[in-house]
């Protein structure tokens, strides 16, 4: 399988150079050249466990990686550290099927992939004969931060760099990563919000001249972002997983359509949803859910993304993004990949944070349609489907249920819907709380130990005792200090 640079002039890479690479060297991201079929029948992927089904997605775009090296990979990714058995529970409530992808060490759906992540790069980096150290520079909105620092947590040959926007994820979110151990993990929190932070990083991956100072120092770098192809296609085997299950199930027959709404910001989940649609998983329509931060919904609706806007701080965090950057790979696919079309359409966002999509990319929208809720809606629907169904869902999927629903009410469509299910109802224990009507909680902290008094869940082994563990990492920085930061990590590591 050959991985194209979506702005069509840094050179082709195997699965290991992309996954290495990060971001492709013309600030391009890489994708895949085309799309694997799915193979088997449903009847055979519904009787497999999750990571037999998962090599079997994941095998034809790593092809490089031996039966034995990929599985072994997989194998190590997801074991006990998953609290759930089948490790992707589907459970159905509300009148939908909710794809349970939080029940890793960090309790959020980026434990997916970032918990295989660091088996493909160290693979990775044997097969490409890499002989630098791999310096992994993470931006987040709040949970690819931690699962990257706990996947990459002491993984030989890399250090990992991550930087989240001050005071703009919950005190859950910062409390785990102000408290990540590892011997090559580093934290900082910026002054900024997340696509500040997105685009800074992005600027020092694509710096080529620190790049090469770097370099001389015994350091490469890569992203763990959905940037990375390596992240992206890992998400693609739960869609498949999701189908299999409903299959299983007798919630739809095999071959009978399905929808799936996913709560988006950097458009990467749901990219991959796309993904598995373009293998052959029956997929109606996708759902992009947003929060007030509405970028895509309006995208979507107009085929004008328009980045010249206010950005709010909302109780869905991990949403509150303008820039992004996945949807860079959409475009390239719905416009056959035409890589100049791309160049033109990334470079007009760069000058004037806006662009318009071309005909051809506004026609393959259809397959999409989209919806957003605000703050109030949220714990609205929170509370609704916890009084009705006795089921209680964190901030981010409430705002996919909540679009959802308003799409089966505005097109009567009754196609069995999965609802990307992104975290823990306890990294965001306080809203939860407020809207199911539990009693109130001081801190946040303390909301977690309500919730699971009065909702009945046991609290994720990933989040017990959080307040108490030891702030290892607390220096804020400007946005325009991140390269400074970077390099002076690496020096202190060479020392």
């Amino acid at each position: 399988m050959i991985f194209k640079s979506t702005r069509g002039i840094a050179p082709d890479k195997n699965a290991a150079g992309a996954i290495i690479q990060g971001i492709a060297s013309d600030k391009g991201l890489y994708v895949p050249e085309s799309f694997p079929r799915l193979a088997k029948s449903w009847e055979e992927y519904s009787a497999m466990d999750y990571k037999s089904l998962a090599y079997e997605v994941l095998k034809p775009y790593l092809d490089e990686y031996t039966e034995e090296e990929l599985k072994a990979c997989i194998e190590g990714a997801y074991t006990n550290k998953f609290q759930a058995e089948e490790v992707v529970p589907v459970v159905h409530a509300g009148g939908a099927d909710f794809l349970e992808l939080y029940h890793g060490p960090t309790a959020a759906f980026k434990d997916m992939a970032l918990a295989l992540m660091p088996y493909m790069m160290v693979e990775a980096i044997k097969k490409e004969n890499e002989n630098k150290t791999v310096c992994i520079l993470v931006s987040t909105s709040g949970d690819t931060g931690m699962a990257a620092l706990k996947g990459f947590e002491d993984v030989p040959g890399t250090c990992i760099i991550v930087f989240f926007p001050d005071g703009a994820v919950s005190p859950v979110q910062e409390r785990q990563m102000r408290t990540a151990t590892g011997s090559n993990t580093y934290v900082y929190s910026i002054f900024g919000n997340f696509d500040d932070a997105q685009t800074t990083q992005k600027a020092i991956l694509n710096d080529k001249e620190f790049g090469e100072e770097m370099g001389k120092l015994g350091y490469r770098f890569s992203a763990a972002n959905s940037m990375n192809v390596g992240r992206l296609l890992p998400q693609v085997a739960y869609y498949v997983w999701a189908y299999a299950q409903m299959v299983k199930n007798g919630r739809v027959k095999a071959g009978d359509p399905i929808n799936i709404c996913v709560p988006s910001g950097n458009f990467g989940n749901i990219l991959s949803a796309y993904y598995a649609k373009q293998m052959g998983v029956p997929v109606n329509k996708l759902i992009c859910a947003s929060n007030k931060n509405k970028v895509l919904t309006d995208f979507f609706e107009t085929g004008v993304y328009d980045a010249n806007r206010e950005f709010f701080v909302t109780n869905s965090p991990s949403m509150d993004i303008i820039i992004s950057s996945n949807l860079e790979r959409l475009l390239y696919h719905l416009c056959g990949g035409k890589a100049d079309t791309v160049r033109e359409l990334m470079d007009a966002l760069a000058s004037g944070k806006k662009y318009e999509a071309t005909a051809e990319i506004k026609e393959g929208l259809k397959d999409f349609c989209a919806g957003y809720a605000t703050e109030e809606e949220i714990l609205a629907t929170i509370g609704k489907v916890f009084k009705e169904d006795g089921y209680v869902m964190d901030t981010h999927t409430a705002v996919a249920y909540k679009v959802y629903s308003d799409y089966r009410e505005k097109t009567g469509d009754e196609t069995p819907a999965v609802i990307a299910s992104t975290a823990s109802p306890y990294k965001f224990a306080a809203s939860v709380c407020d809207a199911c009507g539990f009693p109130k909680a001081e801190t946040e902290f303390e909301a977690i130990e309500v919730l699971s008094r009065e909702g009945g869940l046991p609290v994720h082994y990933g989040l017990k005792d959080l307040e108490s563990r030891k702030l290892l990492h607390t220096k804020a920085i400007e946005r325009a200090e991140m390269k400074d930061q970077v390099r002076s990590v690496i020096v202190e590591r060479t020392k």
